[in-house]
Parts: structure tokens; C-alpha cells; sequence
């Protein structure tokens, strides 16, 4: 375990060598992402690489359900904001499909090419061109930097538009990174380029929640344990205020499997993404 103070960041946030056969895990996303998408595109339910910005990487997969859908489902991808890239992660979208919910999938420009404050505005546009396709309430999830991304758009200084958050229905952060601030003390800021007073505007641990909507603090049990401090520290943070609070370390589950709840529409996790079933 993780003692505190922390004496090294970057193995605190290092994922890659403390999860047996993680190399296997990023080729087989990969190559089941690719199927998934092939399949919906087969059937008419995939709108692949629709434009949301002018850089090269602001593009979103909307994914549709069988039916007029129920809402908006968005998944933001994470990779600690300078890796990987949404069609590493198209297979996650089957839970919400199965209950009724388009599935926006974007994309973002990565650091350096851009700064944390930048991508988070980024994916409030992203949001902004999927909800102008599809009517209804809006769910966010978003995976570690993913995480950090969805909780950023309902707290703080607000970057979505009024009619935006008033459609928010519920986010889920799994494994986010909710304070910024011991990024600063990794090697990967060097690419980052975070500073003191980004790194403390653009933490929703530190900041109010917008909307009064449940929110859920999702983390594997085996997971490192500073994002399971990560998790807690959201909660703690945000019961304070009006968002319902919700907080899930699931059994048995580490950085890399903790997401594969999205497949299954009956998991625990796809219910604190798209709401309890009807």
C-alpha cells in the first residue's frame, strides 16, 4: 500500500507495472473496439468522426441504439490526457445502447499540444454538437483523466452552456483524478505542463458542483491506492453539497477491468451511468 505522504509520485500513479499481463490489455480494447464499430456501422447505428472543433483530434463516434433513444450517453476516454484515443474504447458503449441511450464517444486534443484547462473545453463542445443530435437528458462518464473531464464540466467555473447543465442527469467519475495538485510532482507534467494555478482551477475536488444531480465516485478495490484515495477524497468533497453522492470500490477490480461494467447493461456501473432501468 500507498503510504502518505506520498514519496513517489510517479510510481503512486503508475498503473502499467503494478497490474499482472497489463500489456495484453490496450491491443485487446483495441481489437474489440474496431469489431463493435464495424457491426454498428454494418447496421446503420454508427456516425463515426463527426466534427466538434477545428483541431485534427476533435472529433466524436455517435453510437445509436434499435429505438428512438432515451438520452445522451457521453464516455470520455482516459490515458492521463496525452494517450490513447476514443476508438480504443467504441465496445464500452453497449451497456447504455442496451438500455436505450445514444452513446457520444469523442476524442480530444492531447498534451502538449494543449493544456488540462483546454481539453476539458474541448469536451464541453463535444457534449455541446452530441446533444444538439440527440434530444433528452445528458449522462456523463469518463475513466481517470476521463473522470477528471466529466467531473470538470458540472463544477467550478462553468464551460457548458446554461441549457447544457440543466440537462446533465448524472455523472459517473471511474478512478478519476480529482485534485491535480500530485500531478505536479510526477515526471509525466514534464509533457503536461501543468502549473499551481491550473492545476488548482481545474480540480473539482476544489471546486462547487453546478447542478444538483447524482454523481457516483466508481474505483476497483485493487487499484493503486492513491485513486482510491482520488475516489474518496470526490466524495468527501462534494456530499457536502446538494449532487446526491454516491461511492463504489468494486471488489476484485484494478484500473483495467474496472471499466468492462460499461459492457453489461445490468452491472452496477452502467446503472450509475444511465440510471436505474425502467
Amino acid at each position: 500500500m500507498t503510504s502518505y505522504p506520498i514519496a513517489d509520485y510517479d510510481d503512486a500513479y503508475a498503473n502499467l507495472a503494478h497490474i499482472p499481463a497489463a500489456e495484453t490489455f490496450p491491443p485487446r480494447w483495441t481489437v474489440e473496439a474496431a469489431a463493435f464499430r464495424a457491426r454498428l456501422a454494418t447496421e446503420g447505428r454508427a456516425r463515426l468522426d463527426m466534427r466538434y472543433g477545428d483541431r485534427p483530434r476533435n472529433l466524436l463516434d455517435l453510437f445509436l441504439p434499435e429505438r428512438a433513444p432515451k438520452g445522451l450517453a457521453v464516455y470520455v476516454h482516459g490515458g492521463y490526457w496525452m494517450a490513447r484515443d476514443k476508438a480504443d474504447w467504441s465496445h464500452l458503449a453497449q451497456g447504455a445502447l442496451a438500455r436505450g441511450f445514444a452513446v457520444a464517444m469523442p476524442s480530444y486534443t492531447l498534451c502538449p499540444d494543449i493544456g488540462i484547462s483546454g481539453i476539458a473545453r474541448e469536451i464541453a463542445s463535444a457534449v455541446a454538437v452530441a446533444a444538439f443530435e440527440v434530444a433528452g437528458p445528458i449522462r456523463l462518464a469518463g475513466h481517470s483523466a476521463g473522470g477528471h473531464l466529466v467531473t470538470r464540466l458540472v463544477s467550478g467555473t462553468p464551460i457548458l452552456d446554461a441549457d447544457l447543465l440543466d440537462r446533465i442527469a448524472g455523472v459517473v467519475s471511474i478512478s478519476g483524478v480529482h485534485d491535480l495538485r500530485p500531478i505536479l510532482k510526477t515526471s509525466m507534467n514534464k509533457t503536461l505542463g501543468l502549473d499551481a494555478a491550473e492545476a488548482e482551477a481545474e480540480s473539482p475536488a476544489l471546486l462547487a458542483p453546478l447542478v444538483p444531480i447524482p454523481v457516483t465516485a466508481y474505483v476497483g478495490a485493487a487499484e493503486r491506492p492513491e485513486f482510491i484515495r482520488q475516489t474518496r477524497l470526490l466524495y468527501e468533497m462534494w456530499r457536502g453539497f446538494a449532487p446526491t453522492m454516491a461511492i463504489v470500490e468494486a471488489e476484485g477490480l484494478h484500473h483495467f477491468t474496472v471499466i468492462d461494467g460499461l459492457i453489461d447493461p445490468e452491472s452496477r456501473l452502467c446503472g450509475a451511468f444511465v440510471g436505474p432501468a425502467d
